[in-house]
């Protein structure tokens, strides 16, 4: 099968959902599908280490349009002056904030913001489209998948639809989302609605999404395809891939990889780390807000900032820890990717927050992987306790703590790779109508 994939973020992007489609292209090309992409010519940031992919995937880059063309060129610059750099090797200085430059940068991008939907990256769209109409002409492919967020990939799976091509959308998270800001609420609803009435099939990420867009759009029960990140199977460190990191023998060591966007607290978790004996948290993250740099300035030898790592090293690290840990949304529709990639590990989480409707939660408690717990700080404080006195005893803390009935594999890439042909790819085109 011919399968042409519409990704604004894709690598060298690192962001999970150009991770999410980078391991995805991969597990399609070794299952014998001829597989494009359609991609921005953009820079991405920090020192690679992504999921390496087939030489046999093609990517059509395509101009960005003048701004992000701009951040790109500077993007490029800066890796270049930094070349020196080991890739495997991680950059604190990154999570210091933007100097005079970078924030300018910042206040314009957020001007150009107010004005494009659903952001400045909508810019690409006039070069987007004219390649897409040439690629659907040359390669007349089975399927065309396009991948949100960001949402300027609808407007050509919508294109392509009207041309008469099969077309897969992976919503991921909804286009109308808590975070939309509100100038662009109506519009994200009605392309939303686009969405359901004209794809051929709908992925998301998660079960709570999916009955979100049921009750909004009238989508009939079980229309929805439940298509959740994963983690690499077939991931083994080498020694490019491994963080000079030293790991306290006497220590908990904790792990918290990703971002801290608004609506996951680390408040209570860093007192309680603070407070704790035989704890260290390490954070492995682009930006930091102000609270955890200030926690990490007033207690290092409690809070080890890593700053940036590259994916595959991050995979690693992940793997030497004690435990790992995942804040939870505010939202429950949401569910961070890097909860079926810790799951791959095979070491011990801690699932902070959520609720009976956390798809996180409910993942953690069926496989026996590891703990939830509320985010309060006495709570907190209790388990980091008992993790410590755990780490001191004669077993230590257990790992490889996946139930037998469980089976991770489900949520290999590999796995959700053939989900989605079966599912999406090669389901009846008149299989799905959402009205």
């Amino acid at each position: 099968m011919r399968i042409l994939i519409v990704a604004y973020d894709f690598p060298p992007t690192p962001s999970p959902q150009a991770i999410r489609w980078a391991y995805l292209s991969r597990e399609l090309v070794l299952a014998g599908h001829e597989v494009h992409v359609l991609a921005p010519d953009v820079a991405g940031y920090g020192p690679g280490g992504l999921p390496e992919l087939p030489d046999s995937i093609s990517v059509h880059r395509v101009y960005p349009g003048p701004f992000m063309a701009f951040l790109s060129s500077r993007s490029r610059s800066k890796m270049s002056a930094q070349s020196t750099t080991s890739a495997a090797h991680s950059d604190p200085d990154r999570t210091m904030g933007l100097n005079w430059k970078g924030r300018w940068v910042e206040r314009f991008k957020t001007l150009l913001a107010f004005l494009m939907f659903p952001d400045v990256r909508a810019e690409w769209l006039p070069w987007a489209r004219k390649s897409l109409d040439e690629l659907l002409r040359r390669l007349v492919p089975d399927v065309v998948v396009t991948s949100h967020e960001p949402a300027n990939s609808i407007p050509l799976g919508l294109r392509a639809k009207a041309k008469g091509f099969r077309w897969v959308a992976d919503l991921g998270d909804p286009i109308l989302a808590p975070y939309t800001p509100f100038r662009w609420r109506s519009r994200a609803r009605k392309l939303e609605a686009q969405v359901c009435r004209h794809a051929d099939a709908i992925t998301v990420t998660n079960s709570p999404v999916a009955r979100l867009l049921q009750e909004r759009h009238g989508i009939p029960s079980g229309e929805l395809i439940v298509l959740p990140q994963g983690y690499d199977q077939s991931f083994e460190a080498n020694v490019e891939d491994r963080i000079d990191v030293d790991l306290d023998k006497g220590l908990v060591e904790l792990l918290y990889t990703g971002s801290f966007y608004h609506f996951r607290n680390p408040a209570h978790l860093l007192a309680a780390v603070r407070d704790s004996v035989g704890i260290r948290l390490n954070i492995a993250s682009h930006t930091l807000p102000d609270e955890v740099r200030d926690a990490a300035t007033a207690h290092p030898g409690k809070i080890r900032l890593l700053g940036f790592v590259p994916h595959r090293s991050v995979l690693e690290l992940q793997r030497r820890c004690d435990l790992l840990i995942n804040i939870a949304n505010d939202d429950p529709v949401q569910v961070p990717g890097k909860v079926y990639e810790y799951l791959g590990s095979g070491v011990p989480i801690l699932h902070i927050g959520g609720t009976r409707s956390d798809d996180a939660a409910r993942l953690l408690v069926s496989s026996g992987a590891g703990w939830c717990v509320e985010n309060a700080y006495p709570q907190l404080r209790e388990r980091l306790t008992l993790l410590a006195q755990a780490k001191s005893g004669p077993v230590g803390i257990a790992r490889g703590p996946c139930e037998r009935s469980f089976d991770v594999t489900t949520y290999s890439w590999k796995a959700l790779a053939a989900q989605l042909t079966d599912q999406a790819l090669l389901a009846p085109v008149d299989a799905r109508r959402f009205g």
